[in-house]
């Protein structure tokens, strides 16, 4: 036997791999894994080439279990190696700076540790050693395709290992774990299957862990009559096969022509069976300059409570698994889609600060930005009406994607839909050139009116309408800090531009939304007015009320309440994630009493005596209904006045 040592400068690798790479040690079925896959794929390579004539169909990967034995046994029959190989690639441990490695790790404590330890693996060529997180002695027996002799290799975790001669006569390695006591979990069967799922699902080459039984398919059941006369068919055939547990040629890998609607469906459910929604559609991403990357996005059906750390976007390398937490690579508003995207210039272990400073990295979430936009707006000019159907769906991401990256609202701006409380829907160009001629006001800003809630707007809505106005629909979460970024990109006056303003229709009369060079005369005198305001300040409550006296048209309501746009807007963004001001969302609500001194109800109000007070309430509680914001007592007293006010 011979017995030489692991070149690695000093004896206490294997303790620092566990111990730092202990809360991710699953991870070792997926580096071994690669590395089988990897030996395969160079022997196809080999035989390209014309360097290697042997067989090479139907090569394959064996995960094998021996719970007797307690062993885990990967197999491939790949390139193998020579006892040469074995100690340059094994015994040495090629990476540099292994002082460096161990002075960086080494005594790290505990609060480090989730910092440091996903940098350690792959990144260090440490790969194969992954193995020894979970088990207490590790051999290869492996044989090269070149001719010679098989070679068995085994470490029990210190730096002495030994080599000797192997009877193995097919080409190949395999790699046989024999598992820690404090690892058994790694000998159920259904914990090595979650694995090969998890990280394998996908792999090039097809991976066999165990057999199963199918239907035979050469036998077709024989259906006769009993000696009762009685049809019987006689039992189904079964067959015992490979249970491949991986798809080799994921949709992804294959050219978008190659794929039909259908195929990209059963992609989605076979990454996500647990979703019972059909994508609205998807988007194939293909580069190979001047970085490599392929996918699929799927645009899902979004759901106001949907939960975005669920069915995530996953990241593979080559088609191993690498993440579904692609935080760093997929701009923030794209992580509510779903998917697939595959780099091999990513790699195997990323950690958040390789992802902030990789420029690769940062050239795809820019592609990946472009290609989105890109084929949003190819639907829209393809197919308009199916693209309004499903804007409600995909609208938050668009709008999000508006707020946080500014080459995407370049592009969106052109595609992005308002829609009118009609049901009609608007671009930003269409909608200015709409409402241009009849909602420019004096000071030359084109307002753009719009309600949140059809039905509890439905007064200031057909008041608005009534004026010949366009009202628009805009009821995402998000809606406050898109309108203030489109107020911010449109605020310039000049020959060939006007400043664009959102005003929701609640929250002024609609002589003051659009304010015009009209004026409407009181046919209240300035004291009489003085005198109305002071009994009206006197009976409704003032620390939630600001009373404000309009001169408006007779038939208009006596009262509307409003809340000023700027304040409730502020409000809005502050609840729905920052911007605002601060302490805003806190802030008390505040209303505007208008007051119609054109309205007959004012001359009531200023004759009255005994039922003055009784007339501001039924006035007041009008205005309130109208906004919802009549409830409990209030609404009691509101139906029992109205009542006696009838009879």
């Amino acid at each position: 036997m011979a017995k030489t040592k692991i070149n690695v400068a000093v004896d206490n690798i294997f303790p620092l791999i566990k111990r730092f790479l202990y809360s991710d040690h699953e991870i070792f079925l997926r580096e071994l894994i690669s590395n089988a896959t990897d030996a395969t794929l160079k022997l196809k390579h080999l035989a390209s080439v014309g360097e290697f004539d042997g067989d090479i169909k139907d090569l394959k990967l064996e995960v094998k279990l021996d719970k007797d034995a307690k062993t885990l046994t990967i197999i491939d029959q790949g390139i193998g190696m020579t006892k040469e190989e074995i100690k340059k690639y094994i015994n040495e441990i090629a990476f540099s700076g292994a002082e460096e490695f161990l002075e960086k790790y080494k005594g790290k404590d505990e609060k480090d540790k989730g910092a440091s330890e996903s940098g350690i693996i792959g990144h260090f060529g440490l790969g194969f050693y992954s193995a020894f997180m979970v088990a207490k002695e590790v051999e290869i027996i492996t044989k090269s395709y070149k001719d010679e002799p098989a070679v068995h290799w085994t470490c029990d975790g210190s730096p002495e290992v030994s080599i000797v001669k192997s009877d193995k006569e097919d080409r190949g390695t395999e790699i046989v774990l024999h598992i820690a006591d404090d690892s058994q979990e790694f000998l159920e069967e259904s914990k090595i299957r979650e694995l090969l799922l998890k990280y394998n699902k996908f792999m090039p080459i097809p991976i066999k862990f165990g057999t199963k039984e199918i239907p035979d398919p050469k036998h077709t059941p024989k259906t006769t009559k009993d000696k009762d006369g009685k049809e019987v068919t006689e039992p189904q055939k079964m067959m015992t096969v490979d249970d491949i547990i991986n798809n080799p040629n994921p949709a992804w890998i294959k050219k978008p022509s190659e794929l039909k609607d259908e195929d990209y469906k059963a992609f989605y459910r076979e990454l996500y069976p647990m979703q019972f929604e059909e994508p609205l559609f998807n988007i194939h991403l293909n580069v190979d300059y001047p970085f490599n990357l392929t996918g699929i996005l799927y645009f899902p059906k979004l759901e106001a409570n949907i939960d975005i750390k669920k069915d995530r976007i996953q990241l593979y390398q080559n088609q191993v698994f690498v993440t579904d937490n692609v935080e760093g690579i997929v701009p923030d508003f794209l992580q509510m889609l779903r998917g697939v995207i595959d780099s091999p210039d990513i790699p195997l272990n990323v950690s958040r600060s390789y992802l902030q400073a990789d420029g690769a990295v940062k050239k795809i979430a820019s592609y990946i930005t472009k290609k989105v936009g890109d084929k949003l707006n190819s639907i829209f000019k393809k197919d308009r009406k199916s693209f309004e159907e499903k804007w409600n769906d995909i609208k938050i991401v668009i709008e999000y994607g508006m707020l946080s990256e500014p080459k995407f609202y370049d592009k969106a701006i052109k595609f992005a839909l308002f829609p009118t409380v009609d049901d009609t829907f608007l671009t930003f160009e269409e909608l200015v050139e709409k409402i241009k001629p009849a909602q420019t006001d004096k000071d030359k800003n084109i307002v753009v009116l719009y309600a949140s809630d059809k039905k509890e707007q439905h007064l200031y809505i057909e008041a608005a309408k009534d004026k010949g106005y366009e009202v628009l629909l805009l009821d995402s979460p998000i809606i406050s800090h898109l309108i203030q970024k489109l107020e911010t990109e449109n605020s310039e006056l000049s020959d060939k531009k006007q400043p664009v303003k959102f005003v929701r229709v609640d929250s002024d009369t609609i002589e003051n939304l659009i304010k015009k060079d009209e004026t409407v005369i009181s046919k209240l005198s300035d004291e009489e007015q003085e005198k109305l305001k002071g009994i009206i300040e006197g009976a409704v409550p003032t620390e939630k009320y600001t009373v404000q006296l309009e001169a408006m048209d007779s038939k208009a309501n006596p009262f509307t309440i409003t809340q000023p746009e700027f304040m409730r807007r502020m409000k809005e963004m502050q609840q729905s994630g920052g911007g605002g001001m601060m302490g805003m969302g806190n802030f008390p609500e505040m209303y505007n009493l208008v007051v119609n001194t054109n309205s007959e109800w004012m001359e009531k109000i200023l004759k009255a005596k005994k039922k003055q007070k009784e007339y501001i309430d039924q006035a007041l509680d009008l205005a309130k209904l109208s906004q919802n914001l009549l409830k409990g007592e209030d609404l009691t007293n509101f139906i029992k006045r109205s009542l006696d006010l009838m009879k």
